[in-house]
């Protein structure tokens, strides 16, 4: 039904891979590119039968992009490689008049900002060459907006209050690993965090604010308010919102470690010199951190993410929670994965199906929870990571 160039080969891209590999009559040619060819090659060998041809690409650099895409032609781009590269593959899809799907947000190399309007400021050259661009079709965001979306159809007039928890109850055992890539995962829980109430944001301190919540299957977890970028897109296209925030947890060592780490700049994404060579000290923690792929093997426990939702339908208060768990082992049995990578390449896989078979419709950039929120729905219980609700139950946020 559709060619599919998958850019990205660490722990999401696998995923990917993998599950546009299950769906033959959905993606029937796929292109796995990324910087290291090997990696590429060594998912493809994992997946097995031939299904999937690699190639080497550099992210950063338009012209080779265009040049793939032109070989390849692929009906939609999927753009599982660093968020910093966003805005590149953009302008090679629509040099090339290729449809166009991320699962995060564009930030610069320079400074951690977690903004759509770079990507916003594309809306009218990508309606002009008649493409699509879907935003944000990981978990958190992609899911999340896609569960608001699910709803505001069927339960609320007016969405008045939105908190997404994310919960990550896994151990993996090591002294200290992020799950998602480390410059990108460090970068975002060591700014400041914000939240939407009264019709404007609210800043705090990195992990200022925090409280314990109740996870189902898990019990109770410290989380933390912090930024996501799933936030800016949904105050906007639910203008009803009082207010939206976005919780995360984490173990205390955790938090210990990363504290140590920010006091002695270890964090930090400023250059600094070291025997006559620039370099930057975050980009350094990474290359000796574990590989979030690597992580896997021996992964107990499991992910909760979810929306807990108040607003009002005809005239009553109503209260909405939706949710999936996802567990470490049974990801790891089915494609050699983790949850954290698994809970975001699954709904990228779905996502660009949306798009080949026509459910999701239209050109210029849209964000996932300006879709038809039912068929995604759907195939997410198909595909691996089911969902669960509770209807005007009190909210475990405000237990």
């Amino acid at each position: 039904m559709g060619r599919v160039l998958i850019i990205g080969a660490g722990g999401v891209g696998a995923v990917v891979a993998f599950k546009c590999a299950s769906v033959p009559e959905v993606f029937t040619d796929i292109l796995l590119a990324s910087r290291t060819k090997e990696k590429c090659d060594s998912i493809a060998n994992f997946i097995g039968n031939n299904k999937i041809k690699t190639a080497q690409i550099d992210a950063d650099n338009v012209d080779d992009l265009v040049g793939l895409i032109k070989q390849f032609n692929p009906d939609i781009v999927i753009n599982v490689a660093l968020p910093y590269q966003d805005l590149t593959i953009m302008e090679a899809c629509l040099a090339t008049k290729t449809n166009y799907l991320d699962t995060a947000n564009y930030e610069p190399r320079d400074v951690a900002k977690f903004e759509y309007k770079w990507q916003w400021a594309y809306q009218q050259r990508f309606k002009e060459a008649g493409i699509l661009a879907v935003l944000g079709c990981g978990f958190d965001p992609g899911v999340t907006g896609v569960f608001t979306a699910y709803a505001k159809k069927h339960y609320f007039d007016e969405i008045h209050y939105l908190d997404i928890v994310d919960c990550n109850a896994g151990s993996h055992g090591k002294a200290f690993a992020t799950n998602f890539n480390p410059e990108i995962n460090i970068r975002e829980i060591t700014q400041n965090g914000k939240y939407w109430e009264n019709g404007q944001w609210v800043e705090t301190k990195p992990m200022e604010i925090h409280r314990p919540v109740e996870y189902p299957n898990i019990g109770q977890r410290e989380s933390y308010l912090l930024y996501h970028e799933e936030l800016e897109s949904l105050t906007k296209n639910f203008p009803t919102l009082k207010r939206a925030r976005f919780w995360m947890t984490f173990g205390e060592k955790y938090i210990n470690v990363l504290n140590v780490l920010q006091e002695i700049g270890m964090t930090s994404i400023k250059p600094i010199l070291y025997e006559g060579h620039e370099i930057v000290p975050l980009q350094f923690l990474k290359a000796i951190l574990p590989e979030p792929a690597s992580l896997g093997e021996g992964y107990k426990g499991q992910t909760s993410i979810g929306c807990q939702i108040k607003g009002i339908q005809n005239g009553k208060e109503r209260t909405y929670y939706v949710w999936n768990n996802c567990n470490h082992e049974v990801v790891y049995k089915e494609c050699r994965a983790q949850a954290v990578s698994y809970t975001t390449g699954v709904p990228a896989m779905t996502g660009a199906m949306m798009v080949l078979t026509n459910q999701w419709t239209g050109t210029g950039v849209m964000n996932v929870e300006e879709f038809n929120p039912e068929p995604f729905m759907e195939k997410l219980n198909e595909y691996g990571l089911p969902w669960n609700e509770e209807i005007d139950e009190q909210l475990p946020i405000e237990k």
